[in-house]
């Protein structure tokens, strides 16, 4: 992997994360139930997905990679949806971001993966920055949101695992999409059975989830994914969480409090010297 590799790689991550943190804003403007919005999100980023394979010529492989990366990335929507249903939307989104730490597990465990001690350090120390940046918003909640919410971040963690193994390109986007097929079959049908007015509002919430939200992203962490390692990509996925909130401020006024910014503050200071180290070290072996 060529330096200008990784580093448009990260790029990419930083923008996919940019994008992600969007899901907020317009959610509250649909008066739809989770389900129905996850389902109905994932079947437009389905077709955003289709474009770009197309555009690139690439073919739909439905092989064990593809498969598995998909079940993993339904079981993401669904159980951070699920979660926020059942707990509070802090308690769902910071349990969702214990991926890193399931990567670490899981990656060293089951692959023999070994890690350098900047790796583990970012890791602790961006989880840490997570939690005070949720400090005086979080809740005890009810406990299956909150299982559910770790499972979310479970999945999460083996969704990045799987789809980082994936040599090949094919398979890892076709992957993606299966994952958002698999989210809409499950949640679309939902929609007949819980309240959903088709209003102007919910419709174009819905197309801005399922392009620029969810889409667009997941195409760019499909290529990015290819000269990122899992862990890389988790750990830049942790900007999801922090910048939620400060949309969140620009739209409605609501200010983050002071252990939003400390949190805030150890986030980007933690990834941004793990990121300086790697490319210091990366540097100094090819000398």
């Amino acid at each position: 992997m060529t330096k200008n590799l990784k580093h448009r790689a990260i790029i990419l991550m930083l923008i996919c994360s940019s994008l992600w943190s969007i899901a907020g804003i317009f959610i509250k403007l649909i008066p739809w139930n989770p389900l129905v919005i996850a389902g109905f999100r994932s079947l437009v980023a389905s077709l955003v997905v289709v474009v770009y394979m197309k555009a690139r010529k690439q073919k739909m492989i439905f092989n064990r990679d593809a498969f598995v990366s998909g079940i993993f990335l339904c079981a993401t929507f669904l159980c951070f949806v699920t979660a926020n249903k059942l707990t509070t939307a802090a308690n769902a989104i910071i349990l969702q971001f214990t991926a890193p730490i399931f990567i670490l597990v899981l990656s060293a465990v089951f692959f023999k993966q070994k890690f350098i001690h900047a790796d583990i350090i970012a890791v602790i120390a961006t989880t840490c920055g997570i939690a005070l940046f949720f400090f005086d918003q979080l809740s005890p909640g009810k406990l299956m949101g909150n299982i559910i919410g770790i499972l979310s971040g479970l999945f999460m963690g083996l969704m990045f695992i799987f789809t980082g193994r994936t040599t090949d390109d094919n398979a890892r986007m076709s992957g993606i999409f299966l994952g958002h097929l698999f989210t809409a079959v499950v949640g679309v049908p939902t929609a007949f059975f819980f309240p959903t007015p088709v209003i102007t509002t919910a419709v174009l919430s819905i197309l801005a989830l399922g392009i620029v939200q969810l889409g667009i992203p997941y195409v760019l962490y499909g290529i990015a994914v290819k000269n990122c390692p899992p862990l890389v990509c988790s750990l830049l996925g942790a900007l999801e969480p922090l910048l939620n909130p400060v949309w969140v401020f620009l739209f409605t006024g609501e200010a983050p409090g002071a252990f939003a910014f400390v949190g805030g503050a150890v986030v980007i200071v933690s990834i941004t010297c793990w990121c300086v180290y790697c490319d210091r070290l990366a540097a100094k072996s090819q000398v």
